[in-house]
């Protein structure tokens, strides 16, 4: 990290510098088109900040598609908020692929029957926003074809913006997003005996 600069006409030189190079940046970035975010990483917060854009992009009266591979029956506070609100399409797949299943066929079975809701949705024009939360999980365990998803996801609308969350993200995925962000665990409180909060966690 720089060095702070307290004169002021250091400063003032220094953040007109700064503005310049930004100016610049912005005035070379003009091309209008869908964008793919992928949020991966160990660490708190991706699917957060995904649902961070869902709001954004119903707050400009966007119309939204979420599909969720891993929520299963969790009774989650953004479920009950963003179902309530106009122009979203919301799906959960099945019971949920998790651990607890211990039942491949029947995950399998699951993870495809969720990837038709959100390949619907990647077909989609009127969706300008679709987010697929966790679908990287479906990708690393093969419950899915790896081809077909990535073809769906190249192949969406021109206009569509999608977002991607999960772990562990190939590097298939990483190569076709616009835009990827690696989320670090530095310290969670459940390693500290501290289990899921409500309106943090769920």
């Amino acid at each position: 990290m720089s060095k702070a600069i307290k004169d002021p006409e250091k400063h003032a030189k220094r953040m007109q510098t700064i503005k310049e190079h930004v100016d610049r940046r912005i005035a070379k970035a003009q091309q209008d088109k869908g964008t793919f975010v992928l949020l991966t990483g160990n660490g708190k917060g991706k699917s957060s900040s995904a649902l961070g854009m869902v709001a954004r992009a119903l707050g400009h009266g966007m119309k939204v598609g979420v599909v969720q591979f891993l929520k299963g029956t969790w009774d989650t506070g953004e479920i009950g908020f963003f179902k309530a609100q106009p122009n979203v399409t919301w799906h959960i797949m099945g019971s949920g692929f998790t651990w607890e299943t211990q039942n491949r066929a029947a995950d399998e079975a699951s993870s495809e029957e969720a990837w038709q809701h959100a390949q619907t949705l990647l077909q989609d024009e009127s969706y300008d926003l679709v987010v697929l939360d966790e679908l990287t999980y479906l990708l690393h365990y093969e419950y899915l074809d790896a081809e077909k998803v990535l073809s769906a996801l190249m192949n969406r609308p021109e206009n569509q913006h999608l977002v991607v969350t999960g772990r562990g993200a190939s590097d298939e995925l990483v190569e076709l997003a616009d835009t990827v962000s690696e989320i670090k665990e530095i310290k969670h409180a459940f390693k500290r005996g501290i289990k899921a909060q409500k309106g943090l966690e769920f």
